[in-house]
């Protein structure tokens, strides 16, 4: 299913209604728009006849709610539907004809060709009116549907122009042929889901299927191939063979998480494979999985039987865990390996299911055929600590003696810890000398010295593990390594590839968090940013130094005048260089993911820490667009741009964001744009106004009432104005929102909790407002978050003592 969104689809086969055949058979009332009538049998059971009312857009998919996966069965499927509209379903339609009620009204009837054996919940059909375009691929029909204004603005053109190539690829990748003789792509105004696989007949929510020509935005275009690719992998990893049971989802999912990515950059070869895996795959799984106790990629079958739901199965770790092992994997088994493997497991399982097992044996088949790969250990052996243990390991390397040790990662590292961390891995150890690639080396104890792993006393002598980010862990170097390399990137940050980079300081921060390395140690690092030209970087580094959450606190401490001169002087030849491209030019980064993707980061950090050209920067191109609104901001600045032309500004700028909010021709991302921008004025009366509008008139949904309400506690000022309105108001806001406004708030004063008497002080409102539970619950929150504070607390002031010595360098 679609990694943006996993539930519905699998879900809604509780909201079929099963009705009689005489209903069937008989009067049909005229204000259905259709009927759809579905017969299966499997396993021996009797026929189940189903029917169900359609609105005039309508899509659903036809399966028993969580039923056995591996439940497979050929379907005939007939629909009753309104003449006006078009009815799909997985198969071609073979037949169209018409019926009668008694009431004498015209009905169409569709009936569709015979699928193949196939499981249940990847049966579907969509009944609408539509518009389509199409292209024939290797002699087979592709269509894209969408609203007719979307088909007509050349909408679903992009989506038309990858879908063939992307299928044709994978059959080629995998020596396997799309086994059905059409395919629909289905965009979805209301879809809860970000796409759905169904065989033949995959649904999207509109986003994700439709780019528009004006966009020339090459993340968009990435976005759509991403999601387009995944579930064109799902026709093999899902719907060609399928997991035995939910406790193997990761092979429909990880698999499709996997080779999305591979198909994407078939047809969007610029931007880097290796970085755009690690930014939304590796990195985000790595920095949470910790904190989802006793959650392993593969479970035990039985666990997942009875009364449990397999919807808390769709998260982060069944897809981007399982990506990023498959990543692992293809690796340290060579990609020419990898594939003859999962094609001696596709044929084998074709129609048919699979646990993982399997497909460890048939990879087990294929390196027993040959001799240039060889393992420390079976398949099995060493893949099933990485999808049957939680976690995942951290390697400290000694360069000084060659040993590697293992322990696994957990978040908070305390002396006093009693929980138990006793996983251990057989980790494949990619790794690089002096900017050459050595062979594979294998850790399949707790600790091994590998000799030739030593380094010498030479400062330019030097290695790195988990090259191209190839294995599913952490390194941790020690301090006086890390100051070699700190020495290295000061020279010449060349030496190291982006992705060696990115994680040199991602892992830094990441172990320091969690008390494996000290903190001066990762700020070492950034030492050398001044040459530091990478945007992906920067967003890491920034990220890490300044949190969103954290951007308030820090104003309060003696560290932020330290850390505004620290970085100013570090990034101004970077925001410079992208300031100037933006004043000039921004049609140069058309086909720049990164900068498209982080260049607003980068944008937001430079103005909240004062630089003043960047202040400048947003002023005038504000300006610019009050004086012309057809004069676009480029779009992947804009919110940064809105947001401190309005700060920067007077009531003026407020008033002409407000009625540019109001305005028929403003799109919905631009509405969303608008609406934070307008928190970010400085004038405290502007701020209670836009509340008062928010809360007591009907200008906005309650959605974005309370997405206001977020905004303003996330800064300083408006968190002050929320937190006296909030509580002046209350009996209102919790009659028309009910307590979101409130959590809203607290998750903004858990930033200012540092006493047990502002404990006492929050205490006093939720103790008049709130039921007894819920007041249990904040009390808790509250001392969590005056302890955490005092930890951060901690470390703030080791940071400024840290900048104090290093302001200058």
């Amino acid at each position: 299913m679609g990694l943006r969104g996993v539930y519905v689809g699998r879900k809604t086969a509780a909201l079929v209604v099963l009705l009689l055949a005489a209903l069937l058979l008989g009067a049909l009332d005229e204000d259905l728009h259709g009927l759809f009538l579905t017969r299966y049998a499997d396993r021996g059971r009797p026929s189940m006849l189903i029917a169900s009312q359609l609105e005039p857009t309508y899509a659903r998919n036809v399966f028993p709610c969580f039923d056995e996966p591996d439940m497979k069965a050929t379907f005939n499927i007939r629909i009753v539907h309104d003449p006006s509209y078009v009815a799909l379903s997985n198969m071609p339609a073979i037949g169209v004809s018409e019926m009668k009620d008694e009431n004498g009204s015209i009905w169409t009837v569709t009936t569709f060709d015979t699928t193949p054996k196939m499981s249940t919940y990847i049966t579907a059909f969509v009944v609408c009116d539509f518009d389509h375009v199409t292209v024939t691929e290797r002699g087979k029909e592709i269509r894209i549907w969408a609203r007719k204004e979307a088909v007509e603005k050349g909408c679903v053109d992009y989506a038309l122009n990858i879908t063939g190539p992307i299928f044709s690829f994978l059959e080629d990748l995998f020596n396997i042929s799309y086994p059905l003789p059409k395919t629909d792509l289905v965009a979805l105004p209301d879809f809860g889901a970000g796409a759905m696989e169904n065989w033949g007949l995959m649904t999207f929510r509109e986003s994700s299927l439709i780019y528009c020509p004006m966009e020339n935005l090459i993340n968009r275009k990435a976005f759509v191939s991403l999601i387009v690719s995944h579930e064109i992998g799902h026709q093999w990893f899902g719907n060609l063979v399928t997991m035995s049971w939910w406790n193997d989802l990761w092979l429909n999912e990880g698999f499709a998480s996997y080779f999305e990515y591979i198909g994407a950059k078939y047809v969007e070869p610029k931007p880097p494979l290796d970085r755009m895996f690690y930014e939304s795959v590796l990195q985000p799984v790595l920095r949470v999985e910790d904190t989802m106790s006793d959650r392993s990629l593969s479970q035990k079958e039985e666990k997942v039987k009875g009364t449990f739901l397999p919807d808390s199965l769709f998260d982060i770790v069944t897809y981007s865990k399982g990506a990023s092992i498959i990543w692992m994997l293809s690796s340290f088994l060579t990609e020419r390996l990898f594939l003859k493997a999962l094609n001696s497991y596709l044929k084998a399982f074709s129609f048919s299911s699979a646990n993982q097992d399997d497909l460890w044996t048939h990879i087990q088949m294929v390196i027993d055929a040959q001799d240039e790969v060889q393992l420390p250990a079976s398949v099995k052996n060493i893949m099933d600590p990485w999808t049957c243990q939680d976690g995942f390991p951290v390697l400290t390397f000694d360069p000084s003696t060659g040993t590697i040790s293992q322990e696994q990662f957990h978040n908070i590292r305390k002396k006093d810890n009693t929980t138990s961390y006793n996983n251990t891995w057989i980790v494949p150890i990619t790794w690089v000398r002096n900017g050459s690639s050595q062979p594979i080396v294998w850790l399949d104890e707790t600790s091994k010295m590998f000799p030739e792993m030593q380094i010498s006393s030479s400062e330019h002598d030097w290695i790195l593990l988990n090259m191209n980010l190839s294995g599913y862990y952490r390194v941790n170097y020690n301090s006086s390594y890390l100051k070699r390399i700190g020495k290295l990137l000061e020279n010449n940050p060349e030496v190291f590839p982006v992705v060696n980079r990115l994680q040199l300081i991602d892992d830094a921060f990441s172990l320091t968090e969690s008390g494996y390395l000290e903190i001066e140690s990762a700020l070492d690092l950034t030492k050398y940013l001044a040459k530091e030209n990478d945007i992906f970087v920067w967003y890491i580094v920034l990220s890490n130094l300044m949190p969103n959450d954290l951007e308030c606190t820090l104003k309060d401490y003696e560290i932020y005048p330290l850390l505004k001169k620290y970085l100013i002087k570090k990034m101004l030849p970077v925001y410079h260089y992208y300031a100037g491209i933006i004043r000039q030019n921004d049609d140069v980064l058309a086909d720049d993911y990164f900068a498209e993707t982080y260049l607003e980061h980068l944008l937001r950090k430079a103005c909240w820490l004062g630089l003043q050209d960047c202040l400048d920067l947003c002023s005038e191109l504000y300006a610019k667009w009050m004086d012309n609104p057809k004069d676009q901001i480029p779009a992947f600045v804009r919110r940064t741009i809105f947001c401190y032309g309005i700060a920067m500004g007077s009531d003026k700028e407020w008033e002409f964001a407000w009625e540019m909010y109001h305005h028929d021709n403003s799109t919905t991302d631009d509405k969303d744009i608008l609406l934070y921008a307008m928190g970010c004025t400085r004038e405290s009366w502007l701020l209670h106004r836009y509340m008062e509008s928010g809360v007591n008139g009907s200008l906005f949904s309650s959605n974005n009432t309370i997405f206001l309400i977020y905004n303003l506690a996330a800064t300083d000022t408006g968190l002050r104005i929320i937190w006296k309105f909030v509580t002046e108001n209350w009996p209102l806001l919790q009659e028309r929102f009910g307590n979101a406004p409130l959590y809203a708030v607290l998750n903004g004063m858990e930033r200012l909790v540092n006493t047990d008497l502002q404990i006492q002080e929050l205490q006093l409102f939720y103790n008049a407002t709130l039921e007894e539970n819920e007041r249990i619950s904040t009390t808790t929150r509250l001392q969590s978050a005056k302890l955490e504070n005092k930890e951060k607390a901690k470390l703030i002031a080791r940071v400024t003592d840290w900048l104090q010595k290093n302001i200058d360098d």
